[in-house]
């Protein structure tokens, strides 16, 4: 039996946030449980919904993805987080690491590389 993995996604492009769920939704190893616009929300969302995995869109209003992540972090949150981002720029992976993300996939190569990484960032 595989186990599910509990799926929460913070982007404010609600396009791009369907998309997700759509990439995801036909695998039975993930559930899209909560999906957040802003850093605010995906912090209050995964606090209360508890998921296994964020992904968390690097740039938002209000609290982006990297100050979500560390907000998360401080709150010792159990979640895996997976940071996404429109950028290849190398600096995004440095800053990625250092707020606590698991993960990292740009979003140019979501399609090829969203499943896997969520998966080596959950182990």
């Amino acid at each position: 039996m595989v186990e599910t993995l509990r799926v929460l996604i913070a982007d404010d492009n609600v396009l791009f946030a369907r998309t997700l769920e759509t990439i995801l939704e036909d695998d039975d190893r993930f559930e899209v449980i909560g999906k957040a616009k802003d850093g605010i929300e995906a912090v209050d969302l995964a606090e209360s919904l508890h998921p296994d995995v964020v992904l968390m869109d690097i740039t938002m209003p209000r609290v982006d993805g990297l100050e979500a992540t560390r907000r998360l972090r401080e709150l010792g949150s159990p979640a895996h987080v997976v940071i996404l981002t429109e950028s290849d720029f190398a600096g995004d992976l440095v800053r990625a690491e250092r707020s606590g993300a698991d993960g990292y996939v740009p979003k140019t190569q979501i399609v090829q590389r969203l499943r896997p990484t969520i998966l080596e960032a959950a182990r």
